[in-house]
């Protein structure tokens, strides 16, 4: 199999790296080299900014509706390609063929909500505001935009960013993850045949020097980032230090309530595919569950479902979740269910060493769950991304909200009940940015913002919805008075009154 030389995007064309340093993108089933992707050099990150820069020039005067038919355009060759897309996807982060494509679905939403920018960035006016003044807002692009995006989405990631920074009149640098780029090249490729005009979205490849020149660059005027929070709060502060907006969606701990009224089998199963799909490397898993009062009687069946969850290679169409990214990734969440273990949890399900066969390389670490897992442990306070899940008890729902609200992080949490009551009360009193009501994993549709709080998030606004295109423009207000051509003034104003 020949293996795939990842090629930079700049000024419309794939562009080859000149740079020395290259990383091997492996299938994490099989540990096969599929891709080699390089850490472009500085200067290579330049000729991007500055290509994104010159295209602002004119992209930023392209009228409203032809932006709109290229967003068209390509959210139908989107849908085209969704299985080379999630082909792609499997190849190299590892999930199944069936939530790859998930994958695309969610991306594409963000691309059909920006086939809306001729409303969504419309201005407001006020009429006669004062005598014959007129007072209205427009809604005007920043410039160059980046992205900087983790591995875990491919796809959706980089489509919660340069579709709407691109379809508001940005033009747009994006730093794909390193560990699985080639989804990423491919729908780039797509929006230049959709007919993004060459400049307007450009991709660099790299790790930390890459990023840090990409946060630091004057001509950058804003910067989404999704990842961990180490590195999204250190991009923040760089980014913040040199002027331009920033938005950090960052870690979670995300918990899942169940009471002991909610649909026993729907809860179960739900919570179990939030738990251990995509191996647990989803910023929005619930790897708590919270059992309230008797639905602690449920544990057995949800130990159960644990155990039946089959594990395999992403194109192994009946397995429940793949393997994890990487050799090193795996080696961690073993490394942390041995903490798990050293620090008191009860093991009940351990998934450590799990074989695959056919597949004795692969990154396989199958469905694990604690029980007694109190908030001092490891296990609590990290983010494990990966397939483990931790069972909470408590007595009364006031118990679970006082739990959860007591965790640093706010990016996501779920209720499981048929109370509406129930509900309310716990969506008025968690402190937490987005909930799930008998939804295990709370990310909104693309036409509302991505809300993440706390801890999880650095910045007032996030992807998507109206918070994006807040974010991807600036607010221009106009003040007009136009004099009839006869007018005469009647002396002059030195007063700050309109008149």
């Amino acid at each position: 199999m020949s293996v795939r030389e990842i090629p930079m995007y700049i000024d419309g064309q794939p562009v080859q790296s000149q740079s020395q340093e290259w990383r091997d993108v492996v299938n994490p089933a099989t540990q096969e080299v599929v891709a080699r992707v390089p850490f472009c050099t500085a200067e290579e990150v330049e000729r991007a900014v500055a290509s994104a820069k010159e295209a602002f020039k004119t992209w930023r005067k392209v009228p409203l509706a032809k932006r709109m038919r290229i967003m068209l355009k390509l959210q139908a060759l989107i849908r085209d390609n969704t299985d080379e897309l999630a082909a792609l996807i499997t190849e190299e982060h590892g999930k199944t063929l069936p939530d790859a494509a998930g994958e695309v679905g969610r991306g594409l939403e963000v691309v059909e909500h920006a086939c809306s920018i001729t409303s969504l960035q419309l201005g407001e006016l006020a009429e006669n505001a004062a005598n014959e003044v007129d007072v209205y807002t427009l809604n005007q692009p920043l410039g160059v935009g980046a992205g900087i995006t983790a591995f875990n989405f491919p796809i959706m990631l980089p489509c919660f960013m340069f579709p709407l920074a691109i379809a508001t009149g940005n033009t747009f640098v994006l730093k794909p993850s390193e560990q699985d780029p080639s989804s990423t090249m491919r729908l780039v490729e797509l929006a230049h045949e959709a007919g993004i005009p060459a400049g307007v979205l450009n991709v660099v490849h790299g790790g930390p020097d890459v990023a840090n020149q990409i946060a630091d660059h004057t001509d950058i005027k804003a910067l989404s980032f999704i990842g961990s929070t180490h590195v999204g709060s250190l991009l923040y502060n760089r980014a913040a230090a040199a002027g331009k907006r920033m938005q950090s969606m960052m870690g979670a701990k995300n918990h899942c309530v169940v009471m002991p009224d909610a649909n026993r089998s729907q809860a179960i199963n739900n919570l179990l595919g939030s738990a251990y799909g995509a191996a647990g490397q989803r910023c929005m898993a619930n790897s708590v569950v919270v059992l309230v009062g008797e639905a602690r009687e449920w544990l057995e069946d949800i130990v159960e479902g644990t155990r039946t969850m089959k594990v395999g290679p992403g194109t192994q169409t009946d397995a429940d979740l793949g393997p994890l990214v990487s050799p090193q990734a795996k080696e961690r969440v073993e490394r942390l269910i041995t903490a798990g273990e050293k620090e008191g949890a009860n093991l009940l399900v351990d998934g450590r060493g799990y074989q695959v066969e056919g597949y004795p390389d692969g990154n396989f670490v199958g469905p694990t769950l604690f029980t007694d897992v109190t908030p001092e442990m490891t296990i609590y306070r990290e983010e494990i991304f990966g397939p483990v899940l931790c069972v909470v008890t408590v007595d009364t729902l006031d118990e679970a909200i006082e739990f959860i609200n007591a965790n640093p992080n706010g990016n996501g949490t779920s209720i499981f009940t048929n109370s509406g009551w129930v509900a309310r009360r716990f969506e008025s009193d968690i402190d937490v940015g987005q909930v799930g009501i008998n939804v295990p994993i709370p990310v909104p549709v693309a036409y509302f913002s991505f809300t993440g709080s706390r801890a999880s998030k650095l910045g007032d606004l996030g992807p998507n919805g109206k918070q994006a295109i807040a974010f991807w423009t600036q607010t221009k207000t106009v003040t007009a008075r136009w004099f009839e051509p006869e007018n005469v003034s009647s002396g002059i104003n030195s007063t700050i009154s309109l008149g």
